[in-house]
């Protein structure tokens, strides 16, 4: 199975880099973006092959290490 985790920072929590990307897209003359939010894309394989237990390693996964949840949303799939 695979696993496809999403991480953004909440809504309210500053974003520096996406401040940046938005400056650098200005600076190229990418106009019509208000605002950048920048998060992480993590994927991972699984040997489990129940989808429902896989969820639930994942998410234990997410809150344990890939995700700091003071100040992170995340989002899991799973793909058999």
């Amino acid at each position: 199975m695979k696993a496809k985790v999403h991480v953004t920072l909440k809504n309210g929590v500053l974003d520096p880099q996406g401040k940046a990307v938005q400056h650098a897209l200005a600076a190229l003359n990418f106009g019509g973006v208000d605002e950048v939010r920048q998060g992480k894309y993590i994927e991972l394989d699984l040997t489990e092959t129940d989808p429902a237990k896989a969820r639930e390693s994942v998410e234990k996964m997410c809150r344990e290490l890939l995700a700091n949840t003071v100040i992170e949303n995340y989002t899991v799939e799973i793909e058999a």
